[in-house]
């Protein structure tokens, strides 16, 4: 059961990228958590909320998958829950000892359960996701003589859930699981007409949002409902994961009306009235990035960067000229803040808040961990305004570039690549000078995330009011290179492009030990959010951003 609290202001569905802190009914909650980001604990703090229930339940569960043993079923079924409601932080040391004695034991008896796809695919993704070198071979016990799965497997729902579900963990040459998303999408799609009201729902929420490709946060109150489920410890699962979740909700709440208040002191919203004003979209956008609750200090310095690669954008999209475009990406590569004297007022000012947000940001790493990131950070800005100069460049003289020629700049205007450095740096993980080099090369921990997302955004119908696609878009170069190629030609090959990069990315999240995890994580969320946070489709992008801020942040489960 869940109670919105949403303020009414928020219901008027124009008003809500704008200052909700300037409504009656938010500003005047007096919010409390300050969290410290070295110790907060969502567990304790809805314990000191009268939830006393929590520790108890945790402890139940943690108990219970410490007791576990040989290779039940149960027990896989148990993780995938905690993972589903995102409460599986709680068990890690529990969960990774199971998942290591499973591993072995796989190795030597993975054929006494081959003829349940359901154990098989849930055994193989749990563990693949875990970073262990599971083998695809294990899915051809369901294969027929031609190298496809059995056509008897089609009645098998929850097999083929499972299946879908693993397939998305695909790496380069798993010709395996390829098939295997193609024959397990087909066998759902086939089999949701002859579902009942409560197994329908949850097949169609599994093709749309396989768990692999969806930020857990987000989803977590889709578990919260009466599913049907075998696990009989479903309920305390909830339980506790609903206690975190409103816990987190009032951390959230407080952040982001610290942030509002940060975005209407700067006047930024005033002085840019050509820019996009939605402060609570770039909140958000720090949440996907940095999830986890002792991140606050770091979301909230993070959610401020994030603002000035919409303004930025903004500022070469719709406002300024070549001339003053050339001068502003020369002060931005130059870290030159005397240049703000000769440039408009509205681009000085833009310049100089820039500037001032990253410094902070750069005191507050070198304060927690020793490392003054400025340099680095500024020649990510620098590389981020040459980008945007190359597309105004092409605009401004009608150049139509090669698709390759517009995706590899498109990479790079993603902002992808500026966001997660700043990330790099925030998280303070394995900071040397080898690694924060490394972050300025085109690796493909970053470039694959910023291909999904510009690929996914070229191919959107939903725009933002302000922003007209001049610049043209991946499939549109794409078919003035190929006059005779169809729409539906050119759609299955961008659509391969983002599946070739979901393999480049899996392979950088799963296999590379080069940035620490956390790091890893933030860049294949940024990835997982496409989907979730822009409806690409007929609809506009905002009806959908809207509905997941109010299920985040007004929506008390019960």
């Amino acid at each position: 059961m869940s109670h919105s609290k949403i303020p009414k202001a928020f219901h008027n569905h124009s008003w809500l990228f704008k200052n909700p802190i300037e409504k009656p009914g938010f500003a005047d909650k007096k919010w409390s958590i300050h969290a410290d980001s070295s110790s907060f604990n969502l567990l304790n703090f809805a314990d000191g909320l009268g939830l006393v229930e929590a520790p108890a339940k945790v402890d139940i569960l943690r108990h219970l998958l410490r007791d576990q043993t040989g290779d039940s079923l149960d027990c896989l079924n148990l993780i995938d829950a905690t993972q589903r409601l995102g409460i599986d932080y709680h068990f890690q040391q529990e969960i990774q000892v199971v998942l290591q004695r499973l591993y072995v034991l796989s190795n030597h008896q993975w054929l006494d359960r081959e003829t349940n796809l359901h154990y098989t695919s849930l055994l193989f993704r749990l563990l693949r996701q875990q970073g262990y070198p599971v083998s695809t071979d294990n899915f051809r016990a369901f294969l027929d003589n031609k190298g496809k799965f059995n056509e008897g497997l089609r009645q098998n729902v929850n097999g083929l859930m499972s299946l879908y579900e693993a397939s998305h963990l695909c790496m380069h040459g798993d010709d395996i699981l390829e098939e295997a998303e193609t024959f397990s999408t087909h066998g759902l799609n086939h089999c949701l007409a002859h579902l009942d009201h409560h197994m329908a729902p949850f097949v169609r929420n599994t093709l749309a949002h396989p768990h692999h490709k969806s930020v857990a946060k987000f989803m977590v109150p889709t578990y919260f409902g009466d599913i049907q489920s075998t696990n009989k410890w479903i309920h305390v699962l909830q339980d506790v994961a609903k206690m975190d979740f409103n816990a987190a909700q009032l951390l959230h709440q407080d952040e982001l009306v610290q942030f509002l208040k940060w975005w209407k002191e700067t006047g930024l919203a005033k002085e840019l009235k050509f820019a996009r004003d939605e402060p609570i979209k770039w909140y958000i956008e720090s949440l996907v990035c940095l999830g986890d609750s002792c991140y606050s200090q770091q979301r909230l310095q993070l959610a401020k960067s994030i603002s000035f690669v919409y303004l930025i954008d903004d500022l070469y999209d719709v406002f300024g000229n070549l001339k003053e475009l050339t001068f502003f990406t020369e002060a931005v590569c130059r870290w030159d803040l005397g240049a703000a004297k000769r440039l408009p007022d509205c681009m000085g000012i833009c310049l100089k808040s820039l500037f001032e947000v990253t410094n902070d940001v750069s005191s507050m790493i070198y304060k927690k961990h020793g490392w003054n990131p400025i340099g680095f950070l500024s020649r990510a800005w620098g590389k981020l305004c040459k980008a945007f100069l190359v597309e105004t460049e092409w605009m401004s003289c009608g150049y139509s570039p090669s698709a390759e020629e517009y995706l590899r700049n498109g990479i790079v205007s993603t902002g992808i690549h500026v966001i997660l450095v700043h990330v790099f740096f925030l998280l303070g993980q394995q900071i040397s000078q080898q690694t924060a080099e490394l972050l300025e090369d085109d690796l493909d921990i970053i470039s694959s995330t910023a291909i999904i997302l510009r690929l996914c955004d070229d191919m959107g119908s939903a725009k933002d009011e302000k922003q007209v696609g001049l610049d043209g878009s991946y499939a549109k170069h794409y078919m003035n290179e190929h006059p005779s190629i169809s729409h539906e030609a050119t759609h299955h090959h961008v659509t391969n492009k983002i599946s070739q990069a979901w393999k480049t990315l899996n392979k950088e999240y799963l296999l590379s030990n080069l940035f620490p995890a956390k790091f890893t994580q933030a860049s294949l969320n940024i990835a997982r959010a496409v989907p979730l946070v822009y409806n690409y489709g007929s609809n506009q992008s905002f009806m959908t951003l809207e509905k997941l801020i109010q299920q985040l942040l007004f929506r008390i489960y019960v």
